[in-house]
């Protein structure tokens, strides 16, 4: 059976129409016999064949009409039934039309009204009978290996939820119930599934009705929602995994395709950052666009955001062949219809910096192309300083040269008196770029944001590894904390300041409280199915060279400056004073004597809240350094 039903939604489109011309013809017949009280005359009989024929033919018109001509019947839903209403109404009026001056006399007028309320049942109850006899079958079809499940909401998507689990034969859950904070909806019964109550319900809900998975189905919760309903979860002892966020889900509307493990960046996650589309669109669409860095984690988000707003074409500029080569194949595949232009060069080469803007003329640059592992830049001094300075300077003279509009600097929270070479070497981006902003007409700005998870090379892939290599997690200090944000969050801060900034600005997300990297160890085995210090242990390595215990968003002498987005604050501060290349000139002959101590000296000269070697100070000792 249903194998047959595929074959009749799938491509048996003939079939549709002979059984709902069938329906037509069956409730126009009987509306006729009950309308003469089964005593048709017989001088009337081909009149009355003509009328049912075009009652019929009036109706399939209506059907094409709203567009009821194709669809899935074992998906019929109840916008479905509004539309066969809206059909059979339409093709019965229009029907009575035509058969008002041509019906023969004493045609019985109570026949208009059986054969509409006919025809519409037979239309509706044979589509509700596909629609079950599919469910029944699919139930079925799963045999013994369906997981008594719950789900966590009973809103909108926990209910597409449930409809595609029913309607799939492909995922193996029973659902015997919601479970919903709000209290209103407790007893309620949706699509003939009860809603037991809220989260607290869940242990006796394990017990009593044999819980083996919870599918959260809540794309606005927040992180702390999130952590609530997990810890409810692992407090039960009971498997959970959930759907993504809102913005996910508002590109992929089949929620029960995307069920996936819970992550740790859904327990962090803060609310979503809502961007100003239209800015963002009006200096994108039908630009040319340029991202340095591009198959990086920042750079590669950066060319998915920006593939929306429609530009004339997407430059992706960066140095790493492989790399680059997926991102152009993921491109082409959600991108289709963008112009992307994958270009292999690195930014310490001017030229060939000149020669990729020289042939695309971009109206905006976004920079975000470094060396950003602290520990490791450390020990490559001059390696960080001529590609984080001096490869800055040369992407920002070059868009200068070739008039760009707009030039976004990726920049991070270790800027903000650096402990580090790598932190150093970021402010010092920043300062090269808030200086040439009053050089020539492109305006730069900068954007700092905190720890971004899910990063190549940050904390959490190095603990995903470590915990599924059964430990030990690695953290430095147990005190040392960070802020933190998803990749989508950073893209999105990029686009919102390119589209508020004036030039000359450091803009910075709000970036909630930092978080404990123990704590965020200590969650992420718990996700994994672990228990902290018993199943996986945690080791204290001591803090690393150029490491911060604590990262800060501002310096001390950077006023704030309001904005029109509540989620971003400003931080306005002055460049460079006098001639920039007199700096950049020390720097090269510096790193072309390979002399580290030189380059230390002149990063702090150029940088002077730079404190080498004092990342192990706690925030009172640094609050008071300056």
């Amino acid at each position: 059976m249903r194998h047959w039903i595929e074959r009749w939604d799938s491509g048996t489109r003939w079939l549709f129409w002979v059984v709902q011309a069938g329906i037509f013809v069956a409730s126009g017949t009987t509306a006729l016999l009950l309308g003469y009280d089964f005593r048709i005359p017989q001088e009337q009989l081909l009149a009355l064949a003509g009328a049912v024929a075009i009652w019929a033919a009036a109706k399939i018109a209506a059907f094409r009409f709203v567009n009821l001509s194709f669809g899935w019947w074992r998906y019929v839903s109840a916008r479905d039934l509004t539309r066969i209403t809206l059909g059979t109404l339409g093709g019965a009026v229009l029907g009575g039309l035509i058969l008002a001056p041509l019906s023969p006399p004493g045609f019985p007028k109570a026949a208009y009204l059986l054969d509409f309320m006919m025809s519409l049942l037979g239309s509706a109850g044979v589509r509700l009978a596909v629609r079950l006899i599919w469910e029944a079958s699919v139930a079925k079809g799963r045999g013994e290996v369906l997981k008594p499940t719950l789900i966590y909401g009973a809103g909108t998507a926990g209910i597409a939820l449930l409809r595609e689990i029913r309607n799939s034969g492909r995922l193996p859950y029973d659902v015997r119930g919601f479970v919903d904070d709000n209290a209103e909806k407790k007893g309620r019964n949706i699509l003939g599934v009860r809603v037991f109550g809220g989260g607290e319900q869940i242990q006796a809900l394990v017990t009593t009705q044999l819980i083996e998975t919870i599918l959260i189905a809540i794309p606005s919760a927040t992180g702390s929602d999130m952590a609530k309903i997990v810890e409810l979860c692992q407090s039960a002892g009971v498997g959970f995994k959930t759907i993504p966020g809102l913005d996910e889900t508002a590109q992929n509307p089949n929620v029960a395709t995307q069920i996936r493990e819970v992550a740790i960046e859904d327990i962090l996650g803060r609310e979503p950052v809502h961007l100003e589309q239209e800015h963002i669109r009006e200096r994108v669409e039908g630009e040319a666009v340029m991202v340095t860095g591009a198959a990086g984690s920042i750079g590669s988000e950066l060319c998915r955001q920006l593939a929306r707003f429609n530009p004339a074409v997407l430059v992706a500029f960066d140095f790493a062949e492989t790399a680059v080569f997926h991102l152009e194949r993921e491109m082409r595949r959600i991108a289709p219809t963008v112009r992307f232009q994958p270009e292999i060069g690195n930014i310490q080469n001017a030229a060939r910096l000149d020669e990729v803007m020289q042939r695309f003329s971009p109206s905006a640059v976004f920079h975000a192309a470094a060396y950003k592992h602290v520990p490791l830049m450390e020990d490559h001094v001059c390696e960080a300083v001529e590609n984080n300075v001096l490869g800055t300077h040369n992407v920002a003279a070059a868009a200068i040269r070739h008039r760009v509009a707009n030039f976004v600097l990726i920049s991070s929270d270790k800027a903000v008196r650096p402990v580090s070479i790598m932190g150093a070497t970021k402010r010092a981006a920043e300062l090269v770029a808030l200086t040439l902003n009053a050089e020539g007409k492109t305006k730069f700005v900068c954007v700092r944001f905190g720890n971004v998870l899910g990063s190549n090379g940050s904390v959490l892939p190095i603990f995903k590894e470590q915990i599924a290599a059964g430990g030990p997690v690695t953290v430095t200090h147990p005190e040392i904390e960070r802020y933190f944000m998803t990749i989508s969050e950073a893209a999105q801060l990029a686009l919102q300041a390119f589209s508020m900034g004036n030039g000359g600005e450091v803009f910075v997300l709000e970036m909630g409280k930092p978080v404990k990297i123990l704590d965020l160890a200590r969650k992420m085995i718990s996700l994994s199915g672990h228990i902290p210090d018993r199943d996986i242990p945690i080791v204290f390595t001591g803090v690393r060279p150029g490491e911060k215990m604590y990262e800060e968003l501002s310096l001390l002498n950077e006023g704030t400056v309001p904005t029109r987005h509540k989620k971003i604050r400003i931080f306005a501060g002055a460049g460079l004073p006098g001639a920039i290349e007199f700096h950049l000139d020390a720097l090269r002959d510096a790193s072309a004597r390979r002399d580290t101590r030189a380059l230390t000296m002149l990063l702090a000269e150029l940088a002077p809240d730079f404190l080498p070697g004092q990342g192990r100070l706690d925030r009172e000792t640094l609050t008071a350094y300056q």
